[in-house]
């Protein structure tokens, strides 16, 4: 242990010499090694005994220490030295007691934080030995209200039990007791059964008894009313048979006399003869002015249908009475759903033809030109009962022709043109003129296939639509808006969409046309002579046709126009006629509606396969 004591303490001696010392010894040493001519070092040899043993003592060290120390004790600071040695114990000495006083207050820190630990632990282990009191407490309760809950329930399905026991009996009771009702009125219905039967017998055979009795009756009295016919067709045969024969002498008389006297002979030849003349000669000349007044004041040849007679003095008597105000019955207008007669539309387009008509009206009132219209749709959803419609309502007569009659006129296409509107301008009321199918001659010009003569007839049309007149009012309608030629669509002021009507108005349109085919159906009498051609028309009795029902057929209608759902209506009539009882019930009602349903859907099929072949 001497040998590293001493090493340190040469250690300290010579950190403490200061600067001086160091500059001496390095200086020195510095020479020494700066030295070419200093001897070599001897030679180290390494001594690898253990040091604690006797062999492997090394005084090297403390050679150098002794050296180290007599080089302090010869050097002027020497003291400073041994003194700094002092200071530097003093310091490290005071820098442990220090360290110790600091160690013993972090001691009591610690000591107080401990103690602070160990009373929260016990605080948590008492509270926690509480909160598992409460706890258990708690589950102990939830245990007995479980048990008492679980009673509970089991007495609740006890008496569930009990009470469905109960339940079943009564039940069964009821049952027995309806059972034995129920063959009491079963054997009283047997009973009246019977006992109508006995009735209806008795009847039949007091029916017959009495028929019977008018039967011979009546063949005693037709056998008496055959005798008179008898005598009194002898007597009137007796009568012209005797007139007969003396008309005949008179005229063999006659003849006679013409034929034995030349004279008279000749008269005869040359009257008739001139009486064949005249005949001949009034008959064409009468056919001649016939036609001139045809062709001046009749009706044109186009025209299919008008308001107006086929002269000027036919059908005043129509028309007075169409402008005397007419007794409607209450609640008419409500069947219909609108003002227009059999023309269902939706509202928006109701509104807008009443708009059109009061102000097609107070135009003509005005004396102001009159405003065209074109009417685009599908076939059948209402445009020519529109057009006639809105005719009647402006106070305006109508004339009604179709697009196809134009082609076959071919020359005299532009001729008869002409003659239309010159005839409509005679209308004093003036004159709503419908073209129906109108691009079947008012198509593009530019297409291949139409004539010199259908475009010379569009072009006349043109001609006359080229300002606006104060006397017609030109509607069109079609089913392709896009083939009309640009000049005509010009022309149109109004445009108006016709589509297919949708729930709500098939609805009112089934209704409607059910009134009209079948509760109407067999209500106006027939004539004489159709009553005893085909006697009395059946009316036909509706059986449970609820407004549910026809909603359901109206839902199933989804894409028919108001003439198709007509037609549907008259399969429901016909089909009725078609039955036994002439009785419409529900599910001949709805076996005919599924019927036209999946016919309208293959016509609509079959028209798309059309559609893509082409």
């Amino acid at each position: 242990m001497a040998k590293p004591y001493a090493v340190g303490l040469l250690s300290a001696m010579a950190a403490a010499t200061g600067l001086s010392h160091n500059h001496s010894f390095s200086d020195g040493a510095a020479t020494s090694s700066e030295d070419p001519e200093s001897p070599p070092p001897p030679p180290k040899f390494r001594n690898n005994n253990p040091r604690d043993s006797p062999q492997g003592f090394d005084p090297e060290p403390l050679i150098k220490g002794a050296k180290i120390l007599n080089d302090i004790a010869n050097a002027p600071h020497g003291k400073n030295v041994y003194e700094n040695i002092k200071k530097r114990e003093d310091e490290k000495q005071a820098e442990i007691a220090q360290k110790t006083a600091e160690f013993n207050r972090m001691k009591a820190l610690h000591e107080a934080e401990r103690q602070r630990v160990v009373y929260d632990e016990k605080r948590k282990l008492s509270q926690l030995k509480d909160q598992i009191k409460s706890q258990l407490a708690k589950y102990k309760d939830d245990l007995t209200r479980q048990r008492m809950q679980a009673e509970n329930e089991h007495q609740r399905a006890r008496n569930q039990q009990l009470v469905k026991m109960q339940e079943e009996s009564s039940i069964r009771l009821e049952q027995a007791r309806r059972a034995i009702e129920e063959q009491i009125q079963a054997h009283r219905r047997q009973t009246d059964r019977e006992m109508a039967e006995i009735e209806r017998e008795t009847i039949r055979i007091r029916a017959m008894a009495e028929a019977e009795g008018r039967v011979l009756e009546k063949k005693l009295a037709e056998d008496v009313n055959r005798r008179m016919l008898i005598d009194r067709a002898n007597k009137e045969r007796e009568k012209w048979v005797a007139a007969i024969h003396a008309t005949f002498d008179h005229v063999g008389g006659g003849v006679k006399a013409i034929l034995t006297d030349q004279n008279k002979l000749v008269v005869a030849v040359g009257g008739v003869t001139a009486l064949a003349a005249g005949i001949y000669t009034t008959r064409e000349g009468a056919r001649v002015i016939w036609g001139y007044v045809d062709r001046i004041l009749g009706q044109p040849s186009l025209i299919r249908e008008s308001s107006r007679g086929k002269y000027p003095w036919s059908g005043i008597l129509s028309r007075t009475m169409s402008s005397l105000p007419q007794r409607t019955e209450p609640g008419s207008a409500s069947k219909v759903g609108n003002g227009f007669g059999d023309v269902i539309l939706h509202p928006s387009l109701n509104i807008r033809i009443e708009q059109l008509a009061s102000a097609t009206a107070h135009t003509k009132a005005h004396n102001a030109p009159f405003r065209n219209i074109l009417f685009y749709g599908p076939p059948g959803t209402g445009k020519t009962m529109a057009a006639r419609e809105l005719a009647r309502k402006s106070g305006l007569d109508y004339a009604l022709m179709t697009g196809g009659d134009v082609a076959p006129l071919g020359s005299q296409a532009v001729t008869k043109i002409h003659q239309l509107f010159d005839w409509s301008k005679k209308s004093k009321r003036g004159l709503l003129l419908f073209i129906d199918e109108a691009d079947a001659f008012l198509c593009e010009r530019n297409k291949t296939y139409m004539s010199e003569a259908q475009r010379s007839a569009l072009n006349a049309l043109l001609f006359r639509t080229g300002d606006q007149s104060k006397d017609i009012v030109l509607a069109l309608a079609t089913n392709r808006p896009g083939d009309l030629d640009s000049a005509v669509s010009d022309r149109i002021d109004e445009v108006l969409e016709f589509p297919l009507p949708g729930e709500e108005e098939r609805y009112k349109l089934l209704k409607l046309y059910l009134d009209k085919y079948i509760a109407q159906a067999g209500s106006r009498k027939p004539g004489l002579i159709q009553k005893l051609l085909k006697g009395n028309p059946k009316k036909i009795e509706i059986k449970g046709l609820t407004d549910d029902i026809i909603k359901e057929a109206a839902a199933k209608t989804e894409g028919f126009s108001g003439r198709e759902i007509a037609k549907l209506m008259a399969g429901v009539q016909a089909a009725v006629y078609g039955s036994k009882d002439c009785v419409l019930d529900q599910s001949l009602f709805r076996e005919v509606i599924d019927y036209k349903v999946a016919e309208h859907q293959q016509r609509r099929k079959l028209a798309g396969a059309d559609k893509a072949r082409a």
